[in-house]
């Protein structure tokens, strides 16, 4: 079984930042990527950013210019650092990843990020 610790998230005015946690436990086995995820109502759920243990990053071209993404393996943690938000970055943000060697994708139950004035 797996375990999602997801943390971060929360109301900001816009131009403000936050920083998401996500620790991933039990028997998750090798992971190849981490990474968050983000879903609003109406709205498919989009990749935000996601490393794998390498270090390789990908992120949406559409924020990366506000966003960073770190990975601590050591501890199945993945961590996004949000920038300069703004109303329309307004989603849950979901963590995810894939185990080494597999197509499978594990989700968490995610994290409010509420950006308004």
């Amino acid at each position: 079984q797996v375990q999602f610790a997801e943390s971060g998230g929360g109301l900001v005015q816009p131009g403000g930042s936050l920083r998401l946690t996500c620790t991933v436990s039990g028997n998750s086995g090798r992971i190849d990527f981490m990474g968050w995820y983000r879903q609003s109502p109406g709205k498919e759920r989009e990749l935000v950013a996601r490393i794998n243990e390498d270090g390789l990053t990908k992120l949406n071209k559409f924020v990366r210019d506000r966003i960073s993404v770190s990975r601590v393996n050591a501890n199945n943690t993945v961590i996004l650092q949000l920038n300069n938000l703004e109303p329309e970055d307004t989603a849950l943000y979901l963590c995810s990843f894939n185990p080494h060697g597999s197509s499978d994708r594990y989700w968490g139950q995610g994290t409010q990020v509420t950006v308004s004035s």
